[in-house]
């Protein structure tokens, strides 16, 4: 009996120490949490990279109706994104909700320079009018965004020699000034053009390589002569026998001038923008397609004309920029080319190239100034505006459409293309799917 009271005492003792452990456990489960915060704080809606999200409360009145800045999508570029497909209702195909509609989007990209020639930014959509045919078009599109290049660089070897060296010595320069998302392809051109490299990257070894490659050494001033036994034809038992060398004198026989027709010099300066045309138009869309010529802006002996090529240039939505280099680039013969007197042949062709397709050109002498112009080119390239709308004109009829765009601000000069052609590409429906 004493045995057994000695044991459920010793429990009890083992006993009373768990109970108040426990105790003391539940006593702490009692304490309540503290609240949690109901709303988010300013600092939740900030990420590396990404800044504070929008928030319309706070938005600006300036804002408020504002085009986007971000290129319309195509029905191609929506399904490439991997957007899973629409369950149409019991009893229903794709047609109940699916229509198809003409987008007739024109992109339109343009530079505004003061009267210095200085680039000008910091422009709003509101400071900006955009007229097709004399219509103003409302803005679907209002961009800064540097869009990435294709390049199509076309080298002129028919120059004479000195202005070929100064060509030459600059054109180690002109990789610098791209950037390495641009891709560049290099034609040259004498009596003909010829495709020196496909598209390749604008960094790359390739490149350097076909510059180099390209260069030449330029072509000898021809020199008349016009004095000396070879000026005239060759008589022989006093005019008996008569031979004559049409290629110093044009008289056929006769000694009574010595005038000569010099044979002209070919440029082909169109068939070389031409072929590099062809070869740019066949990019992937959202990349900016400029040729960029190094010349000196004469042409003869082209099998394409002025207007054929222009019109491609339009209808493929290609700018030409360029260099020009010799007698062109001073003062006075520039102006005198620029005015360009009617009736007259231009000895500048790329000029007029540049304004039909709202690109620019550098003139520059001295081969500094060359070197020079290639940064200049592509800075103002990567800097332009780009605004866009949709227009109403039917684009199935093919016809010219004028466009001018106007800045509402005083003493700025805008450069823009003078118009379009329609193409089918732009014709091309879009799928729109109803919600």
């Amino acid at each position: 009996m004493m045995l057994a009271q000695q044991a459920q005492q010793t429990a009890a003792q083992d006993h009373a120490p768990q109970t108040a452990a426990q105790q003391t456990v539940a006593q702490q489960q009692a304490i309540p949490d503290a609240p949690r915060p109901q709303q988010p704080t300013p600092f939740d809606a900030i990420a590396p990279g990404k800044g504070t999200q929008a928030d319309n409360s706070t938005s600006s009145d300036d804002d408020a109706g504002a085009p986007p800045s971000n290129l319309p999508q195509s029905a191609a570029e929506r399904a490439a994104q991997g957007a899973p497909p629409e369950v149409p209702a019991a009893g229903q195909g794709p047609e109940a909700f699916t229509l198809h509609v003409q987008t007739n989007f024109v992109e339109v990209p343009f530079t505004v320079k003061d009267s210095k020639q200085r680039l000008v930014p910091g422009l709003t959509w509101r400071a900006v009018h955009v007229y097709e045919n004399g219509l103003r078009q409302q803005l679907a599109l209002f961009t800064t965004d540097a869009f990435p290049l294709s390049v199509a660089l076309v080298i002129d070897q028919s120059m004479n020699y000195d202005d070929m060296t100064k060509v030459n010595n600059a054109l180690d320069a002109l990789p610098g000034a791209f950037a390495s998302y641009d891709e560049v392809a290099v034609f040259t051109y004498n009596n003909g053009p010829r495709m020196q490299t496909d598209f390749t990257a604008a960094q790359s070894a390739r490149l350097s390589a076909v510059i180099e490659r390209s260069k030449s050494t330029g072509r000898e001033a021809l020199i008349a002569n016009t004095s000396g036994p070879l000026s005239q034809n060759i008589n022989l038992n006093g005019g008996a026998q008569s031979y004559i060398d049409p290629n110093t004198n044009s008289t056929h026989g006769t000694s009574l001038s010595n005038t000569l027709n010099v044979p002209k010099e070919v440029h082909t300066l169109n068939d070389a923008i031409l072929a590099a045309a062809s070869h740019l138009a066949k990019t992937r869309p959202g990349r900016r397609r400029v040729i960029y010529v190094i010349s000196d802006g004469r042409e003869y002996g082209s099998t394409a004309s002025f207007k054929e090529v222009v019109k491609y240039l339009q209808r493929n939505k290609i700018a030409v920029y360029g260099t020009l280099v010799g007698d062109s680039s001073l003062p006075v013969v520039g102006f005198l080319d620029r005015i360009h007197l009617p009736y007259t042949m231009r000895d500048n062709i790329l000029q007029a190239y540049a304004k039909q397709t709202g690109g620019n050109f550098e003139a520059e002498f001295r081969q500094h100034g060359i070197e020079d112009s290639f940064a200049k080119i592509a800075q103002e390239v990567r800097t332009q505006y780009t605004i866009g709308y949709y227009t109403h004109e039917p684009f199935i009829d093919g016809k010219y459409r004028s466009i001018e765009v106007k800045v509402l601000r005083p003493n700025l000069t805008v450069i823009a293309k003078a118009g379009y052609y329609p193409t089918a590409e732009d014709i091309k429906p879009s799928v729109l799917r109803a919600k």
